[in-house]
């Protein structure tokens, strides 16, 4: 493999930001991660990673590494909040390596974070740097340079923001964003499957859609965890954070009118945590010179449609590529957001929309909205990010 000329820098080593290091890595580009933290990890939760995003994945030669961390549903459904009822079946499992050519994924943040860690340090042992926070960054016409609380200044020829949500780069380049609350909150809980009782939960991704709130579940690391998620309207709340801790009895309580089932499961839990959900508009740019931003530094969204972290993973492929195919760093940024920016804002609003899809358990129009459901699915996981024109 050749090795580029070009150095980049990547602010963040959350799951976008390890995804774009491994990404540019594995085609000879030099890198260099600077995380704040002291130690790398993750916040214990579920993600979901759909065929879309585990095509680049696969890309990236992770396929083993993935399996040995990950569940795979048979299929998702979507079911009624009191009675249970299954309202639609969305087959995964082999349909979906049948349809779209690749898996889908239920896996813990922690392990997910860890396959891709051990990835980049394989790769390079030392392109991640710990302790590393930013204090400011600068840019000229030949270059990037980070200066770090520390008062070291690394340089590079390109700069990018995976900083996530309450992102620096992007506060720096385009000034603090304005997000608002949906008056919302979501519940969230991982509760070891033995303090389950034996059968309750299927191997498949459910859906609980209710008056005002909807109740997902599924199976983490190979079936040995159960990752719970409730969301209710109408909650004041002012923290947007995923590690605030809550009281079981008051997550019993915003769910007490809900399915016996689900209450089982939220007695089983041994810790639970809260946070407010907040929405945010697309952003009309991402980049300035040098500098682009990436995931959810960029575009973050609600969870209503599990594509959060897929997109940071298709960003990391498309920016690979266009640095790639773009001897000018400007112009291979200008090209990333261009092919990026409409995917993710129709996302972003599709995630919105679905807030109210989840919590309408109205029987009489819920065809309409499952074929429109099922529509939007189609769209998101068929997309080859692969197969695009790259350069300017």
């Amino acid at each position: 493999m050749a090795k580029s000329s070009q150095k980049i820098i990547i602010i963040g080593a959350g799951l976008g930001g390890l995804t774009l290091a491994l990404s540019l890595l594995r085609e000879g580009f030099d890198v260099t991660v600077l995380e704040q933290a002291s130690r790398l990890g993750e916040v214990g939760a579920g993600i979901q990673i759909s065929a879309n995003g585990a095509r680049v994945l696969h890309h990236l030669r992770l396929e083993e590494a993935l399996t040995k961390v990950a569940f795979h549903p048979e299929s998702g459904e979507m079911r009624h909040w009191q009675t249970g009822e299954v309202l639609i079946t969305r087959p995964l499992g082999d349909a979906s390596v049948k349809r779209f050519g690749f898996p889908y994924y239920h896996m813990h943040r922690a392990d997910f974070h860890g396959v891709l860690e051990a990835a980049v340090r394989e790769a390079a042992p030392i392109a991640v740097r710990l302790n590393a926070k930013v204090a400011r960054i600068e840019q000229d016409s030949d270059g990037v340079r980070a200066i770090t609380a520390g008062g070291e200044t690394v340089s590079g020829d390109v700069l990018i923001g995976c900083d996530g949500i309450h992102s620096a780069v992007r506060e720096t380049l385009f000034g603090a964003d304005d997000p608002s609350f949906t008056g919302c909150i979501a519940w969230r809980a991982t509760i070891p499957v033995e303090r389950v009782p034996k059968d309750h939960i299927r191997p498949v991704a459910s859906n609980w859609i209710g008056q005002g709130g909807h109740f997902v579940h599924y199976y983490l690391r190979r079936g040995e965890l159960v990752n719970c998620v409730g969301v209710l309207e109408g909650q004041g709340w002012s923290a947007e954070s995923w590690s605030a801790e809550g009281d079981q009895a008051d997550f019993l309580r915003d769910f007490d009118a809900w399915h016996e089932d689900l209450k089982v499961l939220i007695r089983s839990a041994e810790r639970c945590f809260r946070w407010g959900l907040f929405d945010r508009d697309p952003m009309p740019r991402w980049s300035e010179g040098r500098i682009a931003l990436l995931g959810d530094a960029c575009h973050p969204m609600l969870p209503f449609m599990a594509q959060g972290a897929v997109m940071g993973i298709e960003d990391a492929h498309t920016l690979m590529r266009c640095l790639q195919e773009n001897t000018d760093p400007t112009a291979a940024l200008r090209r990333y957001e261009d092919l990026r920016r409409e995917r993710t804002a129709i996302v972003q609003r599709m995630a919105r929309e679905n807030m109210t899809f989840f919590h309408n358990p109205d029987v009489d129009d819920l065809e309409e909205r499952l074929n429109s459901h099922r529509d939007a699915h189609m769209w998101l996981y068929g997309f080859d990010v692969t197969d695009q024109e790259f350069t300017t």
